[in-house]
């Protein structure tokens, strides 16, 4: 669910003073004028414009952004904005942690601006929208190659004053650099027919694929783990030399297997949730037509249910228990690790049945704010409505590439504009129910159990194992417990799955024991699962 920071050096030295062209009497304008040159970008740019103000000077203003102890930034969309041209965020604009301009203390600040680039989709559905297409940096705007931002300018704001500045994004993020593949990481990347389709413009999936010790040595067929989690080109398990894991990894008596992990970054998300939705289009099936097809028709892997398994933690969890619960008979079991809501009576703090507004919990007498974030002593970290708020400030129209707006676009139906219909108004924080009801027929993984258990039962037996720490920092330990609780009064047949909670862990844990203990586990699993005339040259034991 969360995505680590990126955290880089300062790229380059303060550079010359802004341009302020008023200092007005008490109570002036407060106003940033934002422009680009033709020398940086030729043509106009739709998107959006930021202004984002630190004290901290360590990194570059665009890499402190976060929901938890961020900076101040104010956004404002644009529509075709020339070179040259200017565009304004002045104290109208809305702005997170701060509401507004005038609510910055006067003061000497780090001060950059940044403009977002969308682009164009012309959608199957007949629908046109503008978005930031992913240049395969895993729809971060931050560092998205062919942005472009200002150097960063050291000046004193003092809204009391009032000021005008001009700030001049002439620097551009280069292209992403793709790591190169090694003997045992190979990588690949293909236009996705049904995705292009879909949106109107190439869209790409890809995957990082983690060969076993001796593979170009041998002619065997091995079994694969699909390990889900948030875009990355790293490789598989992060291995590299200075892990243990690597260790075991290279030792004679460990169990050879190939590791795969996907990308599927969309114009919402770095990731899609590997299932088909009206929003962001059919990834559940141009993962399993295309995307696996193609990793085992390139690789010698097992293709039967057995030697197929699956594991991820977050976002990859509720991915890792969505694919097998939507593909029973394709894979032969999951590793579970503090997976995104399984059901939406409990959506990080809100009930989106039965709760009228996200803000809040209502009581009798008195309203309380609706925590969000927690550490793990349960003391509030975020409100719901200063998630929304920072998600808000990020995209308008669900284009934040955050948490909420994900959610939002795999889960719900498909608005009058082209975008998600909003499960929340982010400035008053009502819910929709009837985008509710659509969220629960559909993606509600603790409903479709139930509504399946008939057909869907059998089929899952000994498939199930969910980790999650009592104290996950997003509140979705719940979630877990109320899917727990249901199997455990199952019948016809009775199976209470395997669930394991780590004791005031947060967000994300995965459970006692090593990775390479884990991957052994998996092993003697699949080797329990086998056919009796199957053989296992891929493991010694």
């Amino acid at each position: 669910m969360i995505r680590r920071p990126l955290v880089l050096a300062l790229a380059c030295a303060l550079a010359a003073p802004p341009v302020i062209l008023a200092q007005s009497s008490a109570h002036g304008p407060l106003r940033f004028e934002i422009s680009f040159p033709s020398s940086t970008r030729g043509e106009p740019a739709t998107g959006r414009v930021f202004v984002m103000i630190t004290r901290n000077s360590k990194t570059e203003p665009r890499l402190q952004l976060n929901q938890v102890d961020g900076i101040p930034f104010f956004g404002r969309d644009v529509d075709n904005l020339t070179p040259g041209a200017a565009a304004v965020i002045d104290d109208s604009d809305l702005g997170f942690p701060i509401d507004h301009l005038r609510d910055i203390p006067a003061g000497d600040y780090y001060v950059q601006a940044f403009v977002n680039i969308y682009s164009e989709f012309r959608r199957a559905d007949g629908h046109v929208v503008w978005m930031h297409d992913d240049q395969w940096e895993g729809q971060r705007w931050e560092t998205s190659p062919g942005n472009l931002y200002s150097q960063v300018q050291r000046m004193h704001l003092d809204a009391a004053s009032g000021y005008r500045i001009q700030l001049v994004a002439d620097q551009k993020i280069p292209p992403v650099a793709v790591p190169p593949d090694t003997d045992s990481v190979k990588r690949l990347k293909f236009q996705s027919p049904m995705l292009t389709k879909f949106w109107g413009r190439p869209i790409y999936l890809g995957a990082t694929v983690l060969l076993p010790r001796d593979y170009t040595k041998e002619t065997m067929a091995y079994p694969v783990l699909y390990s889900q989690g948030h875009f990355s080109l790293d490789a598989p398990l992060k291995l590299d030399e200075s892990k243990e894991i690597y260790q075991q990894w290279m030792r004679d008596d460990f169990p050879r297997m190939i590791v795969v992990t996907f990308q599927h970054p969309n114009p919402y998300f770095d990731d899609s949730y590997a299932v088909n939705s009206a929003n962001v289009g059919p990834y559940g099936d141009a993962i399993m037509q295309e995307l696996i097809p193609e990793i085992e028709r390139r690789f010698r892997i097992i293709r039967e249910p057995y030697a197929r398994l699956l594991d991820g933690g977050s976002t990859g969890g509720w991915e890792s228990l969505a694919l097998q619960l939507f593909h029973p008979d394709f894979f032969g079991g999951t590793w579970t690790y503090c997976p995104d809501p399984v059901t939406f009576e409990v959506y990080e703090g809100v009930d989106i049945y039965k709760d009228e507004n996200a803000f809040y919990k209502q009581h009798e007498w008195y309203r309380v704010p609706t925590a969000n974030i927690r550490d793990t002593f349960g003391e509030a970290q975020l409100t719901v409505q200063q998630k929304l708020r920072f998600e808000l400030v990020n995209g308008s129209k669900g284009r934040s590439g955050h948490q909420m707006d994900i959610w939002s676009a795999v889960f719900g139906p498909v608005g009058q504009d082209g975008f998600f219909a909003p499960l929340i108004d982010p400035l008053t924080g009502a819910i929709h129910h009837e985008v509710a009801a659509y969220w629960k027929e559909h993606y509600d993984l603790l409903n479709f159990v139930q509504r399946n258990w008939f057909t869907l039962g059998p089929k899952i037996l000994d498939k199930l194992r969910i980790y999650t720490g009592d104290m996950d920092t997003f509140q979705l330990d719940k979630g877990v417990v109320l899917m727990e609780q249901w199997m455990r009064k199952t019948a016809d047949p009775h199976y209470a799955g395997y669930f394991l909670y780590g004791d005031r862990k947060p967000h994300c844990w995965t459970g006692p024991g090593s990775q390479a203990e884990r991957l052994r586990e998996m092993a003697e699993f699949i080797l329990r699962h086998k056919p009796e005339d199957a053989r296992t040259p891929w493991w010694r034991y």
